[in-house]
């Protein structure tokens, strides 16, 4: 099999050029008690205040602003459990394409609710039963319209990179960077900004502990699929890295780390008390990794990405009580 090939640094200032003035330049925070838990000086890069609530827009428009007029004229397609779905529909509302989002038919009510309001039009399947790509191959042959993966995608990684990149220009080279996983986008992205701007930094990738495939295939050295998993992490919940993501963690990754459920719901909780923030489970895996250390960080510089805070506000509700 051909090696497909892989974006670099340069495809990811790129993607920031592109997304200047679109892009909200999302803060990064600080917290003395995060720093006294950790022992550590630790950097939030804070995506839960990004443009539908998620790192996931940079990815998206930067794809969609890469399509040539006819593939605009075709309209795009994707999957996804929602933060992604979000993505592509404001992101196409905001150029002119019409989106079509397959999401399963247990993803948050907030998510498909603000999905079908940027535009999307959703079509719905059984995340446990049937095959999301399956799907997508089904509607892409109908409509011809260009499929825009979540994370499988030069130009989705390359824009998701440009959430690291801020972090390492705002506040210089860290000893060490936690990205949360689910298919990889995010994390080969970051990887790759880590790579050119802070050389000696340690990236980390984090997983739920329910749907580890990522760790399981950087030690086996392959790509290992597993069964959906159930986790409060449903951005995580996929099935297998992809072709590109992989050999970009492989390479630049240094190693892959899981947090189980409960920790998720401590680290929202510290979120919501102690800096005032929603966080979505997702986007509390990195942070879980370094405030329940998973990963000894003390003395060091820390950057941790939170990478969404789309949450149902009723499920939130009883987690935090929980």
């Amino acid at each position: 099999m051909q090696q497909p090939e892989l974006p670099s640094y340069d495809d990811v200032v790129r993607a920031s050029e592109r997304l200047a003035g679109n892009a909200h330049r999302t803060p990064v925070l600080t917290s003395a008690t995060a720093n006294a838990v950790a022992g550590a000086q630790v950097f939030f890069k804070c995506e839960n205040f990004q443009r539908m609530g998620a790192f996931k827009f940079r990815g998206g428009y930067n794809a969609i602003a890469r399509l040539t007029p006819g593939q605009r004229a075709a309209g795009v397609l994707t999957f996804s459990s929602g933060n992604h779905a979000q993505a592509i529909a404001l992101a196409s509302r905001l150029q002119g394409v019409q989106a079509t989002i397959i999401m399963p038919l247990d993803a948050p009510a907030a998510k498909r609710a603000a999905t079908e309001g940027y535009g999307g039009k959703i079509v719905t399947y059984d995340r446990y039963t049937e095959d999301r790509e399956d799907i997508a191959r089904r509607i892409q042959a109908e409509t011809g319209a260009t499929l825009i993966p979540p994370y499988d995608h030069a130009d989705v990684i390359a824009g998701q990179g440009t959430a690291a990149k801020e972090l390492f220009e705002e506040v210089g080279e860290l000893d060490y960077l936690f990205v949360c996983l689910g298919g990889g986008g995010l994390l080969s992205g970051s990887a790759l900004s880590a790579y050119a701007l802070s050389p000696r930094c340690l990236v980390y990738g984090v997983e739920p502990e329910a749907g580890n495939d990522g760790q399981q295939s950087l030690r086996k050295g392959e790509i290992v699929r597993i069964q959906a998993p159930k986790t409060l992490a449903d951005g995580a919940a996929t099935t297998h890295l992809g072709h590109l993501t992989f050999p970009l963690i492989q390479k630049y990754v240094r190693d892959i780390v899981t947090v189980k459920d409960e920790q998720l719901v401590s680290t929202m909780k510290f979120f919501a008390e102690r800096m005032k923030m929603v966080v979505e489970p997702t986007g509390c895996l990195a942070a879980s990794a370094v405030l329940q250390n998973v990963v000894p960080v003390r003395g060091a510089r820390v950057g941790v990405i939170i990478s969404g805070g789309n949450v149902d506000l009723a499920s939130y509700a009883r987690l935090l009580a929980s």
